[in-house]
C-alpha cells in the first residue's frame, strides 16, 4: 500500500482543490493536492515538497486531519491529510489541469477522487 499525503489549504473560508491532468490514471478527477511519500520522508516534509513542486508555493504544514484508504484498480493507497497554510508564492499549474477555491459545503459537487471523498465528510463533521 502506497502512502500519499494531501493538504487542506484554506483561504477566505474556501478550500483549495486541484483537477488531475489528462494522461493521469485519475484524469479529470478533483483532489486535495499532495503526493507520494519518498523513502525516509515524513508526511509533513513530503507534503511541503509536493506543494512546492506542483504549484511553486511555500507552505507551512499543520495538524493532521484524517486518513483515508482506498483500493483503486491501479494501486492501493493510504491518504494522510494535513492542514496547510500558504506562506509564499503564486499558485502555478505545474502538474494539474486546474485549481479551484471551493466553499466546504460545495465540495461534494465536484467529481473528487474516491480516496478524497471521506475527507469531505470529516471536514463537514459527518
Amino acid at each position: 500500500m502506497k502512502q500519499v499525503t494531501a493538504a487542506v489549504i484554506e483561504k477566505d473560508g474556501k478550500i483549495l482543490i486541484a483537477q488531475r491532468k489528462a494522461g493521469d490514471a485519475l484524469a479529470g478527477k478533483w483532489e486535495f493536492p499532495g503526493g507520494k511519500l519518498e523513502p525516509g520522508e515524513t508526511p509533513e516534509a513530503c507534503l511541503r515538497r509536493e506543494l512546492a513542486e506542483e504549484f511553486g508555493v511555500d507552505t507551512e504544514i499543520g495538524a493532521f486531519v484524517c486518513a483515508s484508504r482506498f483500493e483503486y484498480k491501479h494501486t492501493h493507497i493510504e491518504l494522510l491529510v494535513y492542514r496547510a497554510r500558504h506562506v509564499a508564492g503564486e499558485f502555478r499549474l505545474n502538474d494539474h489541469a486546474a485549481i479551484a477555491w471551493v466553499a466546504p459545503g460545495e465540495l461534494k459537487g465536484y467529481d473528487l477522487s474516491s480516496a478524497d471523498i471521506p475527507v469531505i465528510d470529516h471536514l463537514l463533521g459527518k
